[in-house]
């Protein structure tokens, strides 16, 4: 469905929002003050007024057209403030993950050039006083939150959220007249920010989207997602992030929904109990917990309560494949006593969830249609704005991330000759088309502007011809795209066959001794796996079976234990080709986490590092090969 407002730059945007729900009590943001506390809503002449007082200040400050401006923070409502504040004074915004240690920040501030930095938390403020000295570009840091460790607060260079908007607002009319001819000299080919790539081979990367890159996306994401004023959005995807930027922030705004921010990553499940959502922008991680943990809960009942849920999955997956009639009686059965339990857990309002940043297991996502929670997959880059394919409501093809949207042309070329094998313009609806594996190719206008100060990196990544190489293989499935995995993880066996990790792993996130699982085989004659053990299920079987252990470290190391996940891991072995087999593995006592470096920030593994970190474990599996 189209946008509420009509708007060309992410600043006509915000300005149109406003001037639509000038005086209405209208929710734009809500946020939680305290995790004791309810959630506080603002409307849009609330955020008007502080937006407003943010601009001005960043006027008064010195900030000129194209200046880069750092934000550091988790999902909050200063997050967006800032950054439409940004948009109004024609700034650029740089984003930087909570995550990145001190030296990685500085390589950021230094390579934006960035004049200002808001930090959120003292632990993010505490990086900033680290490295300002080393950012000759940096005049100012401004703080959300008064911090525990006093001495920050006397640096000259740190000031106060709270103060800065206080000042902005007393300054206001002076800048009155300059911040509305900044506003209407933003145009669609400016840079609107620079999204930093996670780094995980060298330094990052700036990719740089305009504001025609991200409105061009959030458009077509309205063409083939319904969004509405009466929606509502639960935000905890990293905003620094395109996914969450786009799809979670700036898509949501230009249908009026509402957007909620939740605490933090740990507290989604709480917060969508208070929130009620109805639209939720995720990664797979969230889903594959929870349905590992009905699974559990349902091993863990009676046979009477597994025969019921087993029939009520079953028609639940016959309802959404389409079959009506006696099926339709039947679905209203198994909601009562089965999925309407699931569906209150996620605040009782879901329409859909999307998921997007890593492939969803079709099992998982299977389980979510039957269950009547529609999960809607999609595919893109950073590069991309993100969005390049989409699933679409009612349509949903799961083992699939769905139609190429509108505006977008993606391509499929040959691994070896680099033919362009089959392409699909978002417009065009082939559905008879199915094409060979290939590296997945993206042309339009969501295709972003260059890598920031790397022409070398931009003519890499993008042809003469103007094809995007995202490094995905992938192919056309009657019509739809269906990812294989990333070039580079590509492992090449002995015998010089190769195999995609991905689909392999996707297997075992279903089962529920398993919360992580790499595969690891390059140049070796077998498969095998890293595996991080579901933890409570493993502790919970032990207390049941009296095997006794001193810790995590002991309780991977019994026999019994390892047996348990022998057994998993020939069983699911089974559907694989002899070459992808899993042979061998080695239990790991610690989950692969963003904080201690195995995943990126939307919660991709990052194999070179799990690889060179258990390398120990790899070559003792490997030794007699």
């Amino acid at each position: 469905m189209p946008t509420i407002v009509a708007f060309e730059t992410l600043t006509e945007l915000y300005q149109s929002l406003t001037k639509k729900y000038e005086k209405s009590d209208k929710t734009a943001f809500a946020f939680k003050p305290g995790p004791d506390e309810s959630y506080k809503t603002l409307t849009w002449d609330a955020v008007k007024e502080d937006v407003t007082a943010v601009a001005s200040y960043m006027l008064e400050f010195g900030i000129e057209k194209g200046d880069r401006v750092a934000i550091l923070s988790e999902n909050r409502y200063e997050w967006a403030l800032v950054d439409l504040a940004i948009q109004m004074v024609g700034g650029i915004n740089v984003s930087l993950y909570t995550t990145l240690p001190s030296g990685q920040c500085e390589y950021i501030l230094q390579n934006s050039e960035a004049k200002l930095f808001f930090v959120s938390t003292g632990i993010q403020l505490k990086k900033a006083v680290e490295v300002f000295d080393n950012c000759k570009h940096l005049k100012h840091v401004v703080a959300f939150d008064e911090p525990k460790v006093e001495k920050y607060l006397e640096e000259k260079y740190v000031t106060l959220f709270d103060t800065i908007c206080t000042h902005g607002s007393k300054v206001e009319q002076k800048h009155k007249e300059t911040l509305k001819k900044r506003a209407t000299e933003v145009k669609p080919e400016d840079v609107a920010t620079l999204i930093y790539t996670s780094g995980t081979t060298g330094q990052p990367k700036g990719a740089m989207l305009t504001h025609r890159n991200i409105v061009s996306n959030v458009k077509s994401a309205h063409d083939a997602i319904s969004i509405s004023e009466s929606d509502r959005c639960l935000s905890f995807l990293p905003l620094c992030h395109s996914f969450e930027r786009t799809g979670g922030y700036y898509a949501m705004m230009a249908g009026g929904a509402e957007i909620y921010y939740a605490e933090s990553v740990d507290t989604v499940a709480k917060n969508m109990l208070e929130a009620h959502p109805t639209i939720v922008v995720s990664v797979p991680r969230l889903f594959e917990k929870i349905y590992n943990l009905v699974k559990k809960n349902v091993q863990e009942g009676s046979a009477i309560q597994q025969s019921i849920f087993s029939w009520a999955l079953n028609v639940g997956e016959r309802y959404w494949k389409g079959e009506r009639g006696l099926v339709s009686m039947q679905k209203k059965i198994a909601d009562r006593l089965v999925f309407e339990k699931l569906r209150q857990r996620t605040g009782g309002n879901i329409r859909f969830f999307v998921s997007g940043g890593a492939a969803l297991p079709s099992e998982i996502g299977a389980f979510f249609m039957s269950a009547g929670l529609n999960i809607l997959e999609g595919y893109g880059l950073t590069e991309t704005s993100p969005v390049m394919c989409c699933n679409r409501y009612g349509e949903e093809e799961m083992g699939t991330v769905g139609k190429v949207i509108n505006g977008v042309t993606v391509g499929i070329q040959h691994l070896e000759d680099n033919r362009i094998i089959a392409e699909i313009s978002g417009e065009d609806y082939p559905t008879d088309l199915t094409s060979e594996p290939g590296e997945i190719l993206n042309r339009g206008p969501n295709t972003m502007k260059g890598y920031w100060k790397n022409d070398e990196a931009t003519k890499e990544m993008i042809d003469d011809d103007g094809w995007l190489h995202t490094g995905d293989v992938g192919r056309f499935v009657n019509g739809r795209l269906q990812i294989t995995d990333r070039i580079k993880h590509m492992i090449v066996n002995a015998g010089g066959k190769n195999i995609y990790p991905g689909p392999i792993e996707d297997k075992f996130k279903t089962s529920p001794w398993i919360d992580q699982l790499v595969v690891v085989g390059e140049r070796r004659s077998f498969m095998a796996a890293l595996i991080v053990p579901d933890f409570e299920a493993l502790e919970k079987h032990a207390k049941q079976n009296n095997i006794s252990y001193n810790d995590i470290e002991d309780l991977i190391s019994k026999e019994a234990v390892k047996n348990i996940f022998s057994k998993e891991i020939h069983s699911f072995s089974k559907e694989l080709a002899s070459h992808e087999k899993i042979r061998d593995f080695r239990l790991i006592a610690s989950e692969f986490t963003v904080e201690t470096g195995e995943l990126t920030p939307t919660l991709k593994v990052k194999r070179r590092i799990i690889e060179d970190k258990y390398s120990h474990l790899i070559e003792d599996i490997f030794s007699e090969d």
